[in-house]
């Protein structure tokens, strides 16, 4: 992590993160409306806890502080991924690009939180 982030919006991560949540209110948005309290609502939430959780742990001060909000993301992300295949297994949506942008928030999650256990501060 050589370039210093000042704002929890310069991450990388976060900003995939952010366009991953745009992505599945667009996708959600076409469920049945049957679904608004169901699925809609569920995946919404999960996948929005997933950039607040970077964005809260952002600046934290401690390292451990710091990666339990990473792993909140995670954990909201790996949710999401199951309610995608949900959705798609329903034949509401096709769900393999948002899958794809799944994969890559959470390679970029694993690889700040390395960094983040691998820094001194």
């Amino acid at each position: 992590m050589s370039d210093p982030a000042k704002s929890f919006e310069d991450l990388i991560v976060w900003q995939k993160a952010h366009q991953f949540v745009l992505s599945i209110y667009g996708i959600s948005a076409d469920f049945p409306k049957a679904e608004i309290y169901g699925l809609t609502a569920q995946i919404r939430r999960a996948a929005v806890s997933i950039p607040s959780n970077i964005a809260e742990g952002f600046h934290r001060r401690g390292q451990g502080d710091k990666l339990k909000f990473f792993n909140y993301s995670q954990a909201s992300l790996e949710e999401v991924r199951y309610q995608l295949i949900l959705a798609r297994d329903l034949n509401y949506a096709d769900t393999n690009s948002l899958l794809d942008q799944a994969d890559e928030v959470g390679r970029l999650l694993t690889s700040y939180s390395s960094a983040i256990r691998n820094s001194s501060s």
